[in-house]
This record gives C-alpha cells, structure tokens and sequence, in this order.
C-alpha cells in the first residue's frame, strides 16, 4: 500500500512543482496537460497540467491544475509533513519553502526537536521537523 498526497492549484501547478523540485532535489514525471484530452476547458487551459508526480529521494507526491470550474479554497485541512535527519538541513527546507509565504510557527527548537510551520507562495501548508 502507497498513500500519497495529490496537491490541486490554480493554473501555476508546473512552476509549484518546479520550486519544489529544486528543494528537494526531484523529478517532475508522468507530466500530462489537458491538450489531447476530451475535458471541457478553455483554450487558454490546454497547456496546464491535467496530471504530474514529483519524485526524488524519499518525495513522492501528485499534483495538478484544477479546472477552472472546479474551485480551490485555501484552507488548513491537511499539512504536507517533511522529516529530516540534520537541523541544518531542516532549517534550510523551512527557509525556502516559507520564502515568499506566511510562516506560522518560527523553525527552532520545541520539546521534541526543531520544528517549524509555514504555507508557502502557492498557499500549501508545511511541517518541517528534525527530531533530537
């Protein structure tokens, strides 16, 4: 058994996964638009992704551009987690992802290690942590 999160965005999916995959050194694959599919999209559209999987070392996600007639609210339902093995490490991830976002818990040091929380420039919630 594989779960796995599936992020939705809103038209920007490619440059969201493309800023992810510099952070975490991985790979955008299965990459599908909605071009040769029979969806009802405009044409303006047809480049987005209809599908992708971003995967690396240990990251292995799905995401994709909703359609514009399916809305996507921002919310604080799910949170994408990452686990280190270094503080170093942990704090530079923070550091990228929360560029350009919101940062709700500051990276340092909590009873069970460092943590930190942010949503980043695409309104995706993380979790980073590097346990003791």
């Amino acid at each position: 058994m594989n779960v796995q999160a599936y992020l939705a965005f809103n038209g920007n999916c490619q440059e969201a996964l493309s800023f992810y995959g510099d952070i975490f050194n991985a790979e955008i694959k299965n990459r599908q638009t909605y071009e040769d599919k029979k969806i009802d999209v405009p044409g303006n559209y047809r480049k987005k992704l209809q599908h992708a999987e971003l995967k690396g070392k240990g990251v292995n996600f799905m995401a994709y551009d909703a359609s514009p007639d399916t809305p996507i609210n921002n919310g604080s339902q799910i949170h994408m987690s990452v686990d280190l093995d270094t503080v170093e490490e942990a704090e530079k991830i923070f550091t990228k992802l929360s560029s350009g976002g919101q940062i709700h818990h500051e990276f340092r040091e909590r009873e069970w290690g460092h943590f930190g929380r942010c949503n980043d420039q695409y309104g995706i919630s993380w979790m980073v942590n590097c346990d003791k």
